[in-house]
């Protein structure tokens, strides 16, 4: 019978070292990249809809906003209709950052698999992904 605390804390304590290491080399900080990472899947967004997004207060979205906005990033934008609303846009350095940011740790990532796990290694790796997946769609639905 399967101990379902220590599996999940045997998970977790896997997975943890993997997520920091994927972080290493980053210059931003993974709620920093978060937002990006959602503007340029969803478009411009309100500080408000960051915060449901990425869980976090808005006083927390709003401090990491005026950092990439002060990095160029970001830019705010006053909404046309209604001027107590204001937009949140990626910039096109933010898009190449992005893309930088998320390169570096897949990079490392990829060379280790390649390097470090056998082939069956990579088959039982490839066959728990679809199962990582749904743990995924439930921890961004909660």
């Amino acid at each position: 019978m399967i101990d379902q605390k220590k599996m999940t804390h045997s998970f977790f304590e896997a997975l943890h070292p993997l997520l920091a290491r994927l972080n290493v080399e980053r210059t931003l900080s993974p709620g920093k990249l978060g937002i990006l990472r959602y503007l340029s899947e969803h478009g411009r967004a309100t500080t408000s809809e960051l915060a449901v997004a990425g869980r976090v207060s808005p006083q927390g979205i709003s401090l990491a906003a005026r950092e990439l906005e002060r990095l160029q990033l970001v830019t705010r934008v006053p909404d046309d209709v209604d001027r107590r609303r204001v937009w949140i846009e990626l910039t096109r350095e933010g898009g190449e950052k992005l893309s930088q940011e998320v390169s570096v740790g897949y990079g490392w990532l990829d060379r280790t698999v390649s390097e470090r796990l056998t082939p069956e290694d990579r088959r039982v790796l490839e066959a728990v992904i679809p199962v990582l997946r749904k743990l995924a769609s439930e921890a961004s639905s909660d």
